[in-house]
């Protein structure tokens, strides 16, 4: 198949080079030094037992409209970064290609083909104004919940942590010829590509862990290891997952595992930063509204109030809005000798 990959950081670069080597036809849209350094060398995956792989068959541009027609279209940068591609993405569709999104949090497309009251509803804090609903609708677009993790530690150089597996579903649930053909695809190139039933099930159990850890990480620039080994972090995840499950089973979500095994599973990932701990230090924009700021938007939607999910939000929009004003980036580094 053609695929194009719209962002290939972590996930988006770790799909390419997979999918490549698999042999698909693979396209990644970058710019800057990722860009550069794929042109140069190639995409390069290191793995946690050592392997390492250098694909050189992945073609990368930083214009969409020389990519061409694909047959599938993934969307692999953040949550924040989708409605300033949109308007370049008819280059890339057919009549039938299907888009890909693998956004972390609640999609823009949450309520399309959900039924119910809320039916079509946009949500203004990660489609503000109903912008990418209005240019992509959603016929075209089948929900992807990317597990794996994964960091970009150089330009064109992905280390991966753990996990293969990437949950597939159409909006509405129905087992299409599109969607057997794209798990199909994937499980060629050894993921995990289930098809669910309902995807928004799977969008929460990921969200659930997402809307706590990856907040209290960027305030405390702890791991998820860290944060679920102590005692005060360990709790207020918990709180915060708590309303978090009041506001979802609200709309219908079933949650398949307990609280303290969803923490459990964080955990075990180990000593691994979150991604949005990974772009408070790099100094880049976060995922707040897609991970927070949609789930606090989906508790007024339903009358759910969350007040420790409120505080974690004042307080990490503070502290990007902060770096954000003074272009600055947040670490921890070690105190040099005098």
């Amino acid at each position: 198949m053609k695929v194009c990959i719209v962002g290939a950081g972590a996930i988006g670069g770790y799909l390419a080079a997979e999918l490549a080597n698999a042999g698909e036809d693979v396209t990644v849209i970058v710019r800057g030094a990722n860009l550069a350094a794929i042109r140069r060398q190639g995409l390069q995956v290191t793995y946690s037992d050592g392997r390492e792989t250098l694909t050189s068959a992945v073609r990368a541009t930083d214009r969409i409209a020389d990519a061409g027609v694909q047959d599938v279209v993934v969307l692999g940068m953040k949550a924040h970064q989708v409605a300033a591609v949109v308007p370049d993405l008819p280059a890339l569709l057919g009549p039938d290609t299907p888009v890909v999104t693998t956004q972390n949090g609640i999609p823009w497309w949450y309520f399309f083909k959900h039924g119910g009251e809320h039916e079509g509803r946009c949500l203004e804090s990660v489609d503000p104004g109903g912008t990418i609903a209005a240019a992509l609708g959603g016929d075209r677009v089948i929900g992807c919940i990317a597990y794996p993790a994964c960091e970009m530690r150089e330009p064109g150089v992905v280390w991966h942590i753990e996990g293969t597996r990437f949950s597939l579903g159409e909006l509405d649930g129905a087992a299409t010829v599109r969607i057997r053909a794209l798990s199909e695809m994937l499980r060629r190139a050894g993921f995990k590509a289930p098809v669910v039933s309902d995807i928004r099930d799977e969008i929460w159990l990921k969200l659930w862990g997402n809307s706590s850890f990856n907040p209290i990480s960027a305030l405390t620039h702890a791991t998820l290891e860290d944060i679920c080994r102590f005692p005060a972090t360990r709790s207020l995840a918990a709180n915060i997952m708590t309303e978090a499950r009041t506001i979802a089973e609200k709309l219908g979500v079933r949650f398949k595992v307990t609280l303290d095994k969803r923490i459990a599973g964080a955990e075990a990932v180990g000593p691994h930063k979150t991604s949005m701990l990974q772009d408070i230090e790099a100094g880049r924009p976060i995922e707040l509204e897609a991970l927070v700021g949609s789930v606090l938007e989906l508790g007024r939607i339903t009358d759910t109030p969350a007040p420790a999910l409120e505080a974690v939000y004042a307080c990490t929009a503070l502290l990007a809005r902060t770096a954000a004003a003074a272009g600055a980036r947040v670490r921890v580094e070690p105190l040099r000798a005098p």
